[in-house]
């Protein structure tokens, strides 16, 4: 248990159990101190920045031309608009709707706009509540399991292996292709699925997905899917858990203009939840989820709206593809690097991130090695759950100059 040093009068409210129950900080919070405390120990050294995955790249003229036209509008009797849609702009929401899902039958009143996907994953945690067990993939995004820790649905922390009671850690490693083996993994009301993953950067192929429908519709689960990285698909992998037959009875989809569009700062994003999804008493998810987004949420900006409504353009979408490319192409340069190395290296195909393999190391030794060594700040694997010990994500997210000199600065290191 975690207790504060800090000593003097205090209020009689005792600390919310779950609270107590997170470990230490957040990963990336952690990088960060760790990143402040390299930079004032070496104030000279030319740091680079691939860990955390943040957008790096000018967005698109076309699009914050959009946003700046409305912000002005919002100066004039005419253009001012106040509150709008908890559940956004219907322009939008049509617009997601025919870009996104225009094949597989997703309606307009189930597209949910919102301030991004991390946002919206603590709102279905709020909706599906304490009393509900859960699945994850290992690794995955450290939101879905400290979420779940928050809202009361996890048990004790057990240190020796790091991990939560009530929790299910779907193995995701190599022998597997990086998709779990299901016909070992219990039975859980709800299954976080992110597809292309963070941190392995791994696309589950369509047979992969269709199994986790299969076995969420056999066991009475839902699935929330988490397709943020989605725009950065090269190959014939689902961009979406709906292209899967089946999937609008299980799952309920996440996404985000974060990462492909360069929204990381402006925050936009959206939740997609069919009326087919029904509780167990046929009660339709969707008018709860609505109910969470009108009582919790006063809808997106206008501005940020204004500007998604731009990179769903023909012009802004064109444009926002070239900047993906960008990224990709980063990836590339990380993954040749690591290759001529002689390591394993996963994801840098479908995904902006790379996972390397440092077999028999800590990959908090190993991020400290590279961060002292390199002046490289990367993200350690066993922040993302066990299974990414030994490992390290190093994030294409970086101007094509830092690519190549970090590139450079590893391979003298590895030689």
């Amino acid at each position: 248990m975690q207790r504060n040093e800090i000593t003097g009068p205090c209020t009689r409210l005792p600390r919310n159990v779950n609270m107590e129950k997170l470990q230490s900080g957040y990963l990336f919070p952690e990088i960060g101190m760790r990143e402040v405390e390299h930079t004032q120990k070496y104030p000279h050294a030319r740091l680079i920045r691939l860990g955390i995955g943040d957008t790096t790249q000018p967005i698109p003229d076309i699009i914050t031309s959009a946003m700046a036209e409305h912000v002005y509008a919002l100066s004039t009797v005419k253009g001012y608009r106040g509150y709008g849609a908890e559940q956004g702009n219907m322009e939008l929401r049509m617009a997601i709707a025919d870009k996104f899902y225009r094949d597989v039958g997703v309606k307009v009143n189930e597209v949910f706009v919102s301030d991004g996907a991390q946002c919206d994953i603590s709102r279905l945690q709020m909706l599906l509540g304490p009393n509900v067990s859960m699945a994850v993939q290992d690794p995955s995004f450290p939101a879905y399991i400290d979420s779940s820790v928050i809202v009361g649905q996890a048990g004790n922390f057990q240190s020796e292996t790091r991990t939560y009671d009530n929790i299910v850690y779907m193995k995701c490693g190599p022998e597997n292709n990086l998709f779990p083996d299901l016909s070992t993994t219990s039975r859980t009301d709800i299954i976080f699925f992110c597809s292309p993953n963070n941190p392995t950067g791994y696309a589950a192929s369509r047979q992969q997905l269709q199994q986790l429908v299969d076995f969420a519709k056999a066991n009475g689960s839902i699935i929330i899917y988490d397709s943020a990285y989605a725009a950065y698909v090269t190959d014939d992998s689902p961009r979406s858990i709906y292209e899967i037959p089946g999937a609008k009875e299980v799952a309920i989809e996440i996404s985000s203009f974060s990462k492909f569009a360069g929204f990381t700062g402006v925050r936009l994003g959206w939740t997609v939840v069919p009326e087919e999804l029904l509780y167990s008493n046929g009660f339709p998810v969707m008018k709860d989820y609505n109910r969470i987004v009108c009582t919790c949420f006063n809808g997106a900006s206008s501005v940020a709206q204004a500007g998604g409504l731009a990179c769903l353009s023909t012009e802004g979408y064109r444009a926002l593809s070239t900047v993906v490319d960008y990224y990709m192409g980063n990836a590339e340069i990380i993954v040749d690097a690591f290759a001529s190395l002689g390591l394993k290296v996963y994801g840098g195909k479908n995904a902006p991130y790379v996972w390397v393999h440092f077999p028999g190391m800590s990959s908090w030794d190993v991020f400290n090695e590279i961060l002292e060594k390199t002046h490289i700040v990367t993200v350690p694997g066993r922040g993302f759950g066990p299974c990414g010990e030994g490992y390290v994500r190093i994030s294409a997210f970086g101007h094509r100059e830092c690519i190549l000199e970090a590139s450079r600065r590893l391979k003298n290191l590895y030689k």
